[in-house]
């Protein structure tokens, strides 16, 4: 008896003290609404929350890459200035002038017999010359870009002047270019200054406005045919012809080995971008945002470690390629295939520091060791197949 009374003093006590809570079916149905679009939008705050949560991770590991980076800056920065003159001057990179010129004077050695040291010296200086001057304008107009804004080592930046840099860069491009054509008149061939007019060409729209065509990823073509087939055979040419031998045919033996010139010099274009460009896309400003979009901007480092490891191998597979058709004295397939050791070190290199921005800055200096050595094996080669006299009758291409 008390049981009943309890609770129906209780369920009125109740319902007097909260009045609202018994709806009616009306009332019901639209609480019923309610609660499912409260918990929708419940569900849509978590969401979004975990959303938030995912891009701040992602973040904070921007920010440890961005504050890496910047580390490796300020060791940069720490660096002396007699170091940041001698990466500016780039001495290793000159490889690139003197190997297409010593395999193209070895090459016409093996077909003429004939060697002039003073025509070979005008040559090489001539082709510093000429290098000197694409570095230089190179680091004036990636600077006008903000491309090298933040490269301790660029020359605009050590020097503090980009008109004295830029107007240097075109003096030593014309003393250069006189070399050249002083040598093309003295061996009376006009068909090697115009492969060479092609190779400084090729230079110009690499780098200078309004072409900048290294911009667009175009870098390594360029670089093969102005260093491979452009100079390697114009080189030949001049320290192969004379007055009295105006007609020196383009063989099948140059055109190989200028194929591989080009190969190895555009191997070492392809692995400086490593460095610039991991480096700089880890930042804000970087390579992409100045418009620059190099081969490893497009790809990203784990795919350009693959590009450069099926390369080398393109490179050894070339060679064998055309050791068996003969077209390359046996002297220089077996002595190129002794460099192999070095071009297995510049895939493994790359695999292991391709995201390592320390590390991989000497990638390039690698590439360089193996376009210095493989250039000079084929020199040795050609030249031993001469002093040898083996019977290597090279193919005629052109007369």
């Amino acid at each position: 008896m008390l049981m009943p009374m309890a609770i129906s003093f209780t369920k009125q006590s109740y319902v007097t003290r909260y009045p609202g809570v018994l709806f009616s079916p009306r009332q019901s149905s639209y609480f019923c609404v309610s609660a499912k679009n409260i918990f929708r939008k419940t569900c849509r705050r978590e969401l979004e929350f975990k959303q938030q949560c995912h891009h701040a991770l992602f973040r904070s590991k921007d920010k440890a890459d961005f504050s890496s980076s910047m580390h490796h800056q300020a060791n940069e920065e720490d660096v002396s200035r007699a170091t940041l003159i001698w990466r500016a001057i780039k001495l290793p990179i000159y490889s690139v002038a003197l190997v297409p010129l010593t395999v193209g004077s070895a090459a016409a050695y093996l077909q003429t017999g004939m060697f002039s040291a003073r025509r070979y010296f005008v040559l090489l200086i001539s082709s510093v010359l000429i290098i000197t001057w694409l570095n230089l304008s190179n680091d004036v107009y990636d600077f006008d870009t903000g491309a090298d804004k933040n490269k301790t080592e660029s020359v605009v930046n050590l020097v503090g002047s980009r008109t004295g840099t830029l107007v240097a860069a075109y003096l030593l491009l014309v003393l250069g270019f006189i070399g050249l054509t002083w040598a093309s008149v003295e061996a009376g061939n006009l068909r090697a200054i115009m492969l060479l007019t092609c190779a400084v060409i090729c230079g110009y729209i690499y780098q200078c406005p309004p072409f900048r065509l290294s911009y667009q990823g175009l870098g390594e073509p360029l670089c093969f045919a102005a260093f491979g087939p452009f100079a390697t055979t114009a080189f030949y040419l001049l320290l192969g012809s004379t007055r009295e031998n105006l007609c020196l045919s383009i063989t099948a033996t140059i055109l190989s080995a200028s194929l591989l010139v080009g190969l190895t010099t555009s191997l070492i274009l392809f692995c400086s971008h490593f460095h610039q460009d991991t480096f700089f896309i880890a930042q804000v400003e970087g390579d992409q945002n100045v418009g620059k979009m190099s081969p490893l901007v497009r790809l990203g480092t784990e795919r350009g470690s693959v590009v450069v490891k099926w390369a080398v191998m393109t490179l050894y597979s070339l060679l064998f390629a055309i050791g068996l058709s003969r077209t390359l004295p046996l002297s220089c397939i077996f002595l190129c295939a002794m460099t192999s050791p070095i071009g297995k070190l510049v895939v493994s290199y790359v695999e292991e520091n391709h995201k390592d921005k320390g590390k991989i800055f000497m990638a390039k200096y690698y590439c360089v060791r193996l376009h210095a050595l493989f250039g000079a094996a084929l020199v040795a080669g050609l030249i031993t197949a001469r002093i040898l006299v083996t019977k290597h009758i090279p193919k005629l291409v052109f007369q």
